[in-house]
């Protein structure tokens, strides 16, 4: 195996170039590497880039190594166009390393991995979160340990509390880490402007108080918006939000700190719940996911959406001309002060396929976007999110990322890896249509707490 890249550099030479609208960084990034790979990519209608010899080049080397990249939408990472000149620069360091890439989404993504594992047709590389890597592929004995990729120089300087989510119970990690985020709500500034309910928030810190909360939403009824916000829970896409909301309503939490167990039965969290059930203008919506959400709020169907980050704006800036009013971010509502928002981290797994050469293949492509600075910075500005360890000013002169970049002081407890999580997810949908459908809240989360502890109870 030929790779020739240098590993990490010293801050002094952090890639010099500086975006000033994040939006821009995918054409940047294509322009830019396209011409100095060796390969080129060509996407089908599956979604899948598959990558092709340039003209001239010599037949395929008997001892290349062909891997698999299935990449879930991961802010920028979404788009195969934005992947593809990583990929591209990959493969001139390494030329005897091909990386076919494939894209996911998040309504199809986890059926299609399950598919490939029954088939025994697993991806080489993953990039999610390590509620999949981890908690869930991980934990289930499918991927390779990368505990190696943990003691480089690098490694060092990730942030403890990233390290700790993507430890597993086991002692192994099964992920890492490349960017990290951390999802909000949003309102209409417009409208919360003409309705008099801009008076309830904090143009400043981009937070409110419960009560400021409660309020806004009656101003906004009063002024005739009929459905103020949707609690959807059709499924569970973007289940972060409802989470969020409902934990910080009242303080309560969604598991210990130890994350040995769940805690949604809780005073606190059945008083928020019991506060949003009877709010005129929030509805429990079992016909939405958080796609449908924000395609509602993106809309002005809903004066608020509680499914957001810094990726969503970004997505919807550059996709809907349509969007005719001021998008303002917010921190969930809370009653103490504390806020405490849901964080996403997202990395690199590697399923263990049982070849060694190209479990080491594979992590010969993750040290290359992740250990030399300049090639990891280009990776995270990819993402439209930020760096899982301390790069100065990587969004200097950026006016949305640096407004975004406040909610990173109010990054709560990471849960995701807690046992039993898929089975979570899916009591939590349920739970809130229980509670849209007219069961009473305290039955509903008792219901929630009696799936959950059976299901992790069979799980051990």
């Amino acid at each position: 195996m030929k790779c020739e890249f240098a590993g990490r550099t010293d801050r002094q030479k952090l890639w010099p170039w500086r975006r000033k609208t994040a939006w821009l960084l995918a054409a940047a990034l294509l322009l830019g590497l396209t011409g100095c790979g060796g390969q080129k990519t060509a996407e089908n209608a599956g979604g899948e880039t598959e990558a092709a010899e340039t003209d001239g080049a010599p037949a395929e080397d008997a001892d290349e190594i062909e891997l698999t990249l299935w990449v879930y939408p991961i802010g920028g990472w979404g788009s195969s166009s934005t992947i593809s000149p990583l990929v591209s620069a990959f493969h001139r360091a390494c030329p005897d390393i091909e990386v076919t890439l494939r894209t996911l989404d998040y309504a199809n993504g986890d059926a299609e991995v399950e598919e490939a594992i029954a088939a025994g047709e697993t991806p080489d590389i993953v990039v999610e979160g390590p509620e999949r890597l981890t908690a869930n592929w991980g934990a289930r004995g499918l991927m390779a340990d990368l505990s190696d990729l943990w003691e480089s120089e690098t490694a060092k300087d990730i942030y403890e509390s990233v390290e700790a989510a993507c430890r597993c119970s086991d002692g192994n990690y099964y992920i890492y880490p490349l960017c990290m985020t951390t999802h909000c709500m949003a309102v209409n500034r417009d409208l919360f402007e003409a309705a008099g309910a801009w008076q309830y928030v904090d143009e400043e810190t981009h937070t409110w108080s419960t009560e400021d909360f409660i309020a806004a939403v009656e101003a906004l009824r009063a002024y005739g918006v009929e459905q103020v916000a949707a609690v959807y829970c059709a499924g569970q896409g973007g289940d972060q939000g409802t989470r969020a909301l409902v934990n910080n309503l009242y303080s309560g939490t969604f598991t210990d700190p130890e994350h040995t167990r769940y805690t949604v039965n809780s005073p606190e969290n059945v008083k928020a719940l019991e506060l949003l059930k009877d709010m005129e203008g929030i509805d429990f919506d079992g016909t939405m996911v958080g796609t449908d959400e924000i395609k509602k709020f993106c809309s002005g169907e809903l004066a608020m959406g509680f499914c957001w980050n810094v990726g969503q704006e970004i997505t919807q800036t550059i996709s809907n001309p349509n969007l005719n009013f001021d998008i303002f971010p917010m921190a969930f509502p809370t009653d103490d002060g504390d806020f405490n928002l849901q964080g996403g981290i997202w990395g690199f797994g590697v399923f263990d396929n049982g070849d060694a050469e190209r479990i080491e293949a594979a992590k010969t492509f993750i040290r290359f976007l992740t250990e030399n600075e300049s090639q990891y910075t280009q990776a995270v500005l990819a993402t439209t999110f930020w760096p899982v360890r301390d790069i100065p000013n990587i969004y200097e002169n950026d006016e949305l990322m640096t407004e975004y970049s406040i909610f990173q002081q109010y990054l709560g407890d990471y849960y995701q890896i807690t046992p039993g999580w898929v089975d979570a997810r899916a009591a939590w949908w349920n739970m809130l249509q229980e509670i849209g459908n007219g069961t009473p809240v305290q039955e509903a989360v008792e219901d929630f707490e009696k799936n959950v502890t059976q299901e992790t109870a069979d799980e051990n």
